[in-house]
C-alpha cells in the first residue's frame, strides 16, 4: 500500500480575510509557533507518507518560505517530498479565461500531470482549515478493506453558531447516503471534515469525465450524482478537531488550546508530533515583576508585564506594567509599557504604544493588521 498527499492551501482563504489579506490559509500562523498548514503535513508524514503536493493560488510567498525545502518534516528528498503546484504550469494553460482556478474540482484539474506521474496507488487529500492529529493508516487501511472508491473522513460534532459546515449522512454499514451544506448546526451531528482518500486511478477516471463534460464542481457534480452508484463510505475521526471557518472560529479554537486536554490530545502522541519550521531562537526571558498564567507562550519573548490567557507567539515582547488578556499575539509583536489589551489579535510586527487600551469581544476579537503601530 503506498499513498500520495494532496494539500489545498488556498481553498479557504474567504473565511477569514482578515488573516489572509497577505498569505494563504495554510500560512496562517496557529498555536505560538506553527503554521495551519503544519497540521496536514504532520499527520501525513507521520503515516508514511513521503510525496505530498501543495495545491496554491495567490499570496503564496510566507507559505514558500515557511516550507522551504521540507527538510523540517523529512520531505527534503531526490525522490518524493514536497511539490509546489501552482495555479498555471505553462503560460498557455487556461489561455482563454485568463484566471485562477475558483472550485476545487478546478484545481483538481490542474494536478493532472502530478498524479500522472506519480506511481502511488491512493491519494490522501486534505484542506488547511482543520486542526487535528489523525492516523492516515488507519483510514487507507479501511478504504481498502471496504473497496470504497472515496472515503470521506467525518467528526460527530456541534459545530459554531454561524458556521458552514457539510452534514453527512449514512447507512448502519458506513455508506454515504447524503452530504448537505447547511449553517446553524445546533446540535451534535456528524460532518465532514475536507479530508478524503481515493485510489489514483478512480480520481484520474473522474478528473477525465469532468474534463469531457464541463464539470466545474468536484462536491456537486462527481460526488452528489454518483451517491449510490460508486461506492462511497464514511471514517468516523475519534480524537481532537477544531474547525476555522471564520475569524471567531479561529480565536475560539486557539482558546481551545489553553485546555490541558486539549493540548495533550493535539500535541502529545509521541508516535505523531505535529512538526513544524525550526528557529532556533533564545528561550523566553521574564522579568522580575512579570505575571503570566494559563497562557502558551513560544521562545524568544521578552515578558515584564502581565500575560493571562492568552497564545503569545516567537518573539513577542510584553513591556513593564502591560496587560495581556485573553489575546493572540503573532510573532514579533510589541505591548509597550502600560498597554492594556483584552481579545485582541495583534498580526506579525505589530506595535501597541504605551498606554494603550484595546478590547475586543470574543465573539468579535479586535484584529490588528501586520506591521501596524496603535
Amino acid at each position: 500500500m503506498t499513498a500520495v498527499g494532496l494539500i489545498f492551501s488556498n481553498i479557504h482563504d474567504n473565511n477569514i480575510p482578515e488573516l489572509t489579506k497577505m498569505r494563504t490559509l495554510g500560512s496562517v500562523p496557529f498555536a505560538g509557533r506553527y503554521r495551519l498548514i503544519d497540521f496536514p503535513i504532520s499527520s501525513m508524514v507521520n503515516s508514511g507518507i513521503s510525496k505530498i503536493g501543495i495545491v496554491t493560488h495567490n499570496n503564496y510567498q510566507s507559505l514558500l518560505d515557511h516550507l522551504g525545502n521540507g527538510k523540517d518534516w523529512d520531505l527534503a528528498r531526490r525522490s518524493g517530498g514536497i511539490k509546489i503546484l501552482p495555479p498555471y504550469i505553462s503560460s498557455f494553460e487556461n489561455a482563454a479565461s485568463n484566471k485562477y482556478y475558483s472550485s476545487r474540482l478546478e484545481a483538481l484539474l490542474g494536478t493532472v500531470n502530478f498524479f500522472n506521474r506519480c506511481k502511488e496507488d491512493y491519494v490522501v487529500m486534505s484542506d488547511c482549515d482543520v486542526i487535528c492529529n489523525i492516523d492516515l493508516n488507519d483510514v487507507i487501511e479501511q478504504h481498502i478493506k471496504s473497496e470504497a472508491d472515496i472515503t470521506f473522513v467525518t467528526k460527530m460534532t456541534t459545530p459554531a453558531p454561524h458556521e458552514f459546515v457539510r452534514v453527512v449522512e449514512c447507512d448502519d454499514d458506513g455508506n454515504l447516503t447524503d452530504i448537505i451544506d447547511t449553517k446553524n448546526v445546533n446540535k451534535k451531528t456528524r460532518v465532514y471534515i475536507n479530508m478524503m482518500v481515493v485510489k489514483r486511478t478512480y480520481l484520474l477516471n473522474v478528473l477525465d469525465v469532468a474534463i469531457g463534460r464541463g464539470y466545474t464542481s468536484f462536491l456537486q457534480d462527481v460526488v452528489r450524482k454518483n451517491i449510490g452508484k460508486e461506492k462511497y463510505k464514511i471514517y468516523d475521526y475519534k480524537g481532537v478537531y477544531a474547525h476555522i471557518g471564520s475569524m471567531e472560529g479561529y480565536f475560539d479554537c486557539s482558546m481551545r488550546l489553553l485546555e490541558a486536554d486539549t493540548r495533550e490530545q493535539l500535541f502529545g502522541e509521541k508516535n505523531r508530533p505535529i512538526l513544524t519550521k525550526i528557529r532556533n531562537s533564545a528561550p523566553t526571558r521574564y522579568c522580575e515583576g512579570a505575571k503570566v498564567s494559563n497562557s502558551v507562550v513560544a521562545e524568544g519573548c521578552v515578558i515584564e508585564g502581565t500575560v493571562e490567557n492568552s497564545i503569545i507567539f516567537r518573539g513577542v515582547h510584553v513591556g513593564k506594567g502591560a496587560v495581556v488578556k485573553n489575546c493572540i499575539l503573532f510573532q514579533d509583536t510589541y505591548v509597550c509599557s502600560g498597554a492594556d489589551i483584552n481579545c485582541v489579535i495583534a498580526d506579525k510586527n505589530v506595535m501597541i504604544k504605551d498606554k494603550r487600551k484595546l478590547s475586543g469581544h470574543e465573539t468579535m476579537p479586535f484584529y490588528i493588521g501586520k506591521n501596524v503601530s496603535v
